[in-house]
């Protein structure tokens, strides 16, 4: 980073101390208008910040205004922020006396040798470790935008108070937050949580609950034609396909050390500290299950690599405030695989799973949206992780090799590994700038020991196997609402749920398009006929605003000469041609899987 550069945006740490150190602005403006609302925590995020609230009632757009104002005016007047430091028992006192629960709650939950500091700005402090810019006036007032209120729970628990939390964002110039909201205008508009249920894709039902999302007949028809081409995809490459449980007893998760490292995750069926009885869980990853298959017999060193894909139904016990959409659920299905090795075949193994995923991104388009994380373990963090320092230092040592082999531009991210090995994390944002894991590819040195997973060599000696896992897509519900997002709903016509619809402009012709509708069915295609008694005009536009890929508008003449008149939903009029033709013309879009 330059010297110019280090106190702009393009720095991201002083972008997170900008958006943080506004993220006690508005607790300061919260606290000269409403002094009785009690304070929770006030962080920067990925795309601006947020401050979670106590308070009884939820905050209204006029309420946010009025903090924006007040905001403004703190700016103004450019306050100093202060660090200190306190001992424990006087943090919690002076917390205490400003009758501010949830900072003494924060203050009693750190470590014992934690350094309790706080930040200072004309009448209001605030307990954090910082950083902060030295000033109030250092943030442009103007600048400042609340975007939204809604509820979050205390510290991300259900069992805990619903809080209201405040998401605001800021810019050092008016013309970047004005540039930003109307990207953000965008956004709304190509939104899958919006735009996918408004195209009836799927739906949700609060008496089912948060993150267990109904798939309408268009949105598991896409995920049907996923699933196919992934398979076919696979197996193409010389992947074993599996069919195991959705559950299994704890004994399973013990071994894997998923109970250990994973429960809170997990939906439990059953008294998870009962010893006397049986106990299940739904399956949060399927490993310890496909493992199985390589334990069936005894496996030879020839018999490697053995890659095994599953189409993987799992169920994760998600936070509620991280639900959302499509993107984020509890229940849901990804293209899982495992791929049991020789050590001498894990650069080549894992080069081919980089590879598939990438072809997997190409095809679907969202290559240029994705980023590289090489996720490592913390080794200051060492509780949440299995293994030894020397054997997670071998195992990123052999990963970074390879990647850096494979040319791939990745971050690092402490403390984002598995907690059994290093992993390649293909990052994507959504149309919000929310990043989420796509892909992933780990390298796993540790659990084939736990599962006596051994094979013969060429001396006849027994030896461990190393473990990839990986996805070759990922999860189905994500990439479904990428693609909503990407394509503003209009999904290329090889994935579309319905690629064809014609539109007779006569009762007469209605009959003719019902057997052409037939054909291009038995061809593969997905067709339908609108055969209402509507203007043609009207069938049109909501066939447009439908987003179905080609119209055939059919009338009288079309039948005499046996031609159809088809329309593209981008191109437009595509001018007559003969059945045939228009066939030809679909075939070769599909088959190409082109993007229109």
């Amino acid at each position: 980073m330059s010297e110019e550069n280090k106190f702009t945006f393009e720095n991201e740490e002083y972008r997170k101390t900008y958006w943080h150190t506004c993220s006690h602005v508005l607790a300061q403006a919260m606290k000269r208008l409403h002094p009785d609302v009690k304070l929770a925590i006030g962080p920067s995020i990925e795309n601006g910040f947020y401050y979670d609230f106590d308070t009884p009632t939820p905050f209204s757009p006029e309420d946010l205004a009025d903090l924006e104002a007040e905001m403004r005016k703190i700016c103004k007047e450019k306050l100093k922020l202060e660090r200190f430091e306190l001992p424990r028992a006087e943090a919690i006192k002076f917390m205490e006396e400003k009758e501010e629960p949830y900072k003494v709650e924060l203050i009693n939950d750190l470590p014992e040798d934690a350094v309790i500091s706080f930040y200072k700005q004309g009448d209001f402090t605030d307990l954090c470790a910082g950083p902060h810019l030295d000033s109030t006036g250092r943030i442009k007032g103007n600048a400042i935008k609340l975007t939204s209120a809604t509820g979050a729970y205390w510290r991300g628990d259900s069992s805990r108070k619903m809080l209201q939390r405040i998401y605001g964002v800021a810019f050092p110039k008016k013309e970047e937050l004005d540039a930003y909201l109307e990207q953000q205008a965008e956004a709304l508009k190509r939104d899958h949580n919006k735009l996918g249920r408004e195209l009836e894709f799927f739906t949700t039902v609060d008496y089912i609950g948060q993150g267990l999302p109904i798939m309408l007949p268009k949105g598991a028809r896409v995920i049907q034609l996923l699933q196919r081409w992934i398979e076919d995809t696979e197996q193409k490459r010389g992947y074993m396909l599996t069919k195991t449980p959705l559950m299994a007893k704890r004994d399973l998760y013990r071994i894997s050390g998923h109970w250990d490292h994973y429960l809170d995750g997990m939906f439990v069926l059953g008294d998870p500290h009962d010893e006397t009885k049986e106990c299940f869980a739904l399956r949060p990853m399927t490993c310890p299950f496909q493992y199985q298959v390589f334990l069936n017999r005894q496996r030879s060193y020839r018999e490697l690599p053995m890659r095994l894909g599953e189409t993987s139904t799992l169920f994760r016990n998600e936070d509620s405030g991280e639900m959302h959409g499509l993107i984020r659920v509890r229940q849901f299905t990804i293209s899982e695989g495992h791929l049991i090795i020789r050590p001498d075949q894990l650069e080549e193994e894992f080069r081919g799973c980089f590879e598939l995923a990438n072809y997997c991104m190409e095809t679907l388009g969202l290559k240029e949206d994705c980023s590289f994380r090489f996720s490592q373990w913390d080794p200051n963090n060492t509780d949440k992780y299995e293994g030894t320092p020397e054997q997670w230092e071998h195992a990123q040592g052999v990963m970074k090799h390879i990647l850096d082999d494979l040319g791939i531009d990745y971050k690092v991210g402490i403390d984002e590994a598995a907690f059994y090995g290093p992993k390649l994390d293909i990052q994507i944002k959504n149309v919000f700038g929310k990043e989420d894991t796509l892909i992933t590819i780990q390298i796993d040195m540790l659990l084939a020991e736990k599962f006596g997973m051994y094979y013969v060599d060429e001396n006849g000696q027994k030896q461990l196997p190393y473990i990839i896992h990986r996805t070759s897509m990922g999860c189905y519900e994500r990439t479904l609402a990428l693609l909503i997002e990407k394509y503003a709903g209009a999904l290329p016509t090889w994935i579309a749920p319905e690629q064809v619809r014609f539109l007779p402009v006569t009762d007469r012709a209605a009959d003719y398009c019902y057997d052409l509708m037939r054909k291009l069915e038995c061809g593969g295609y997905r067709a339908t006929v609108d055969a209402r008694s509507e203007k043609i005009g009207k069938k049109i536009r909501e066939a447009q605003m439908e987003k179905v890929p080609y119209m055939l508008v059919v009338g009288d003449r079309d039948m005499e000469n046996g031609t159809v008149s088809p329309r593209h939903r981008a191109k437009g009029d595509l001018g007559a041609m003969t059945f045939e033709e228009f066939e030809a013309l679909l075939k070769d879009v599909v088959d190409s899987k082109s993007k229109e």
